[in-house]
């Protein structure tokens, strides 16, 4: 019989890990740090902060009701974002839980000097030694021991609100706004770690007993019954405010020495020292677990997976983030360290609530059995709220969190993107509804195409076979939609000539034109005019022309430059498409292939590739190109994406999916002479130049007047993402 876990962890067991992981440095030196930026109103910056943890505390729940046995901040945001923003995530988080730990024996230090006479930094330095070599040891904290510490925390804890409260004076809380919002904010974003905690939960989910119930209540219980307790001490801390309370290190104590007897200041100081080392312990041993777990998705160095024979510990992951810890102790002021904790911790909560969304939207497997009230605005709330506090910290936090997210983006293209070949779900989420909304928009090219009128541009001297492939293409358009067709010749005559004289001099090629002309249009039917047009710039009223006649649709033939595309494209005309064609005789035409090596088909590419192919009884045929790094979940949508087109389609679709690094495969989208290749003149260069570089390869080359390329962000998402 294979080996079990067996969910043991109730509601009790749920709250103490909860409430054990926030009730630490956040309540025993962070009140009066804060109380310098705030004033009294500090009160409301931590009850303002428990409100804004809350959004990624229910999307924590909900995503670990899903995953309960994958518990992880990196783990749901690598899934949910992909493996660049989980990067980012996990070296945030692992960065946000070592500041942590740090500022924990930083901040504990000064308790234990109330009792001992030692130096500050060289004891913190040796209590951070002696937890990596506990760690590294593989010691163990059960769970009994977490329920006793907490318990005994509480209980002095409401020793202190009981024994001090009767001291608070009304006057403490004067001028209770005279920091303005600015610092009531800063003082926000500076106590959010304080917080953190509340998310412990998600990494022993899967030791959770009915964990759709217990996990979301343990968050938002510990939640709530936390925040409480800290506006009640924060409130006594103001409230009594004995001299010298502002930027105090040692604030609980120094309110318990004025207001509490002293086995009470023994108490308090005792429950604090517990508290700040088990707190730094907890950090320690959470935030080895990211670099080792970003090892083991080959998103970081494999030494940091390696597990000691001897010790059976992650030794490497461990003693990594016990130098972080030991060079913050030792070279960065606790100030400092408390800000860029909360910035990181912040950072990772945004990136928590977008999680959420992603994996609501994406069409993969997701099926918590708890769902996070108000979706989406409750994570809307959460990510604007995050953003808005990191603003309002001050530049060091800001900074901190900028580089972090630079240097995890960095490292995944530096290290990981060539190890890995996986996509969050976001990813899939925008690609489909890329993919929905490019269907749509070809459905109604389809729907709403009507009378189709064809101007064929022909420039002087023109041969009979290149007017009727002309003729051809724009005759099967035209027939598609019961339009017409107009033939053109635009004659250029020298500046010295005047245009009236011109037009009423008809020569051999005039002539040879109409004979021509007249012998073709019996080969096919639909209305069809013909006539002439003189001008000294024939490209200018070619332009003109199309645009004055309404035309829906442009054909011309293969020039040496590009100065009529120019032209059609430049002019504000907004009516027609134009179609260029490089092709010889399409009688025998069995295939016509649309290619695009990114984003959707441009909806008149599609529209046109089916009537001419509906025209010549051939099949049609869908070519993407992908790149070769890419994840097969691209060329899964990328295929579920041809399908949904070839429903629209009149005639047979193939549907191929071509890697970029396969050279013959992309020169023979369009295989054989009797092939013609449709592209765009936005998007197909690649697989256009290495088919158009193909002696007897058709290729047609479609610019729409209202291209559904959206603009240069949409369209670098599109690329990045379909």
């Amino acid at each position: 019989m294979p080996k079990e876990l067996e969910r043991d962890l109730g509601l009790p067991s749920v709250l103490a890990i909860s409430i054990g992981a926030m009730v630490g440095s956040g309540i025993f030196i962070l009140p009066a740090l804060a109380l310098e930026m705030a004033g009294p109103a500090v009160v409301l910056a931590y009850l303002l902060a428990g409100v804004l943890v809350l959004p990624a505390a229910l999307s924590k729940a909900e995503m670990a009701t899903a995953m309960p046995e994958a518990g992880g901040t990196y783990i749901y945001i690598e899934r949910g974002m992909g493996p660049m923003l989980g990067t980012v995530a996990g070296i945030g988080t692992w960065f946000a839980l070592s500041f942590k730990g740090a500022l924990a024996l930083v901040g504990g230090v000064p308790y234990l000097v109330l009792l001992f006479d030692l130096p500050v930094k060289p004891v913190a330095l040796g209590l951070a030694a002696v937890l990596i070599v506990v760690n590294l040891f593989g010691a163990k904290q059960t769970g009994r021991l977490q329920v006793v510490i907490v318990a005994a925390m509480l209980a002095a804890m409401a020793w202190f609100v009981v024994g001090s409260g009767g001291a608070v004076e009304r006057v403490a809380f004067d001028g209770f706004f005279d920091a303005g919002s600015g610092g009531i904010l800063a003082a926000t974003g500076f106590v959010f770690v304080s917080y953190a905690g509340v998310t412990k939960i998600a990494s022993v989910a899967e030791e959770v007993e009915d964990p759709g119930r217990v996990i979301p209540k343990g968050m938002i219980y510990s939640l709530g019954f936390t925040t409480l307790l800290y506006v009640l001490i924060v409130a006594v801390i103001v409230g009594v405010a004995p001299e010298g309370i502002a930027g105090s290190n040692t604030p609980v104590a120094d309110v318990a020495a004025a207001t509490m007897p002293t086995a009470g200041l023994v108490v308090v100081v005792a429950a604090a020292i517990l508290a700040l080392i088990s707190t730094a312990n907890a950090g320690l041993l959470s935030s080895s677990r990211y670099p080792f777990a970003m090892s083991r998705d080959k998103l970081a160095p494999p030494s940091l997976s390696t597990i000691s024979e001897r010790f059976n510990t992650p030794t490497t992951s461990i003693s990594l983030t016990g130098l972080v810890m030991l060079a913050l102790i030792a070279f960065v002021p606790i100030m400092e360290i408390a800000k860029l904790a909360s910035a990181f911790q912040i950072l990772v909560f945004v990136l928590v609530n977008v999680a959420v969304v992603a994996f609501r939207t994406s069409d993969v497997e997701y099926e918590p059995t708890y769902h996070a009230p108000l979706y989406p605005w409750i994570q809307v709330f959460g990510v604007v709220g995050g953003l808005v506090l990191l603003t309002q910290m001050g530049w060091l936090p800001l900074v901190g969190a900028v580089v972090i997210t630079l240097g995890g983006v960095g490292w995944y293209f530096a290290y990981g993107h060539s190890r890995v070949r996986r996509q969050g779900v976001a990813a899939d989420a925008v690609r489909r509804r890329i993919d929905r909304e490019a269907v749509a928009e070809t459905g109604s090219a389809f729907h709403d195409a009507d009378e189709t009128d064809v101007l064929v541009a022909l420039e002087e001297g023109a041969g009979e076979s290149r007017e009727r492939t002309l003729l051809e293409v724009a005759a099967g358009l035209a027939r598609s939609d019961d339009g017409t067709v107009t033939v053109v010749q635009f004659d250029r005559v020298p500046d010295q000539t005047p245009l009236d004289y011109a037009e009423g001099v008809r020569s051999d090629a005039d002539r040879a034109f109409e004979e021509r002309t007249d012998r073709l249009l019996a080969e096919f039917d639909v209305p069809v005019e013909y006539g002439e047009v003189v001008s000294h710039d024939p490209e200018r009223a070619l332009a003109n022309f199309a645009a004055d006649h309404e035309f829906d649709l442009v054909v011309t033939g293969p020039r040496t430059d590009d100065r009529i595309s120019r032209l059609l494209g430049g002019r504000d005309h907004g009516s027609f498409d134009h179609v260029t064609v490089d092709a010889g005789d399409l009688d025998a035409l069995d295939a016509v292939t649309l290619v695009t090596d990114r984003g959707p088909f441009d909806p008149t590419k599609v529209r046109i590739g089916d009537a001419l192919a509906a025209e010549h009884d051939a099949r049609l045929e869908l070519v993407h190109v992908v790149d070769s790094e890419d994840p097969p979940e691209r060329g899964d949508a990328v295929g579920d994406y041809h399908d949904s087109l070839a429903d629209l389609c009149s005639v047979p679709v193939d549907s191929r999916v071509v890697d970029d690094t396969d050279v013959e495969g992309v020169r023979s989208a369009a295989p054989g002479e009797r092939s013609l290749v449709i592209t765009t003149d936005d998007g197909d260069l690649a697989v256009r130049s290495a088919d158009a570089s193909r002696p007897g390869a058709g290729v047609i080359t479609v610019r729409p007047s209202a291209p559904r390329r959206p603009g240069r962000l949409g369209r670098l998402l599109e690329r990045t993402v379909f």
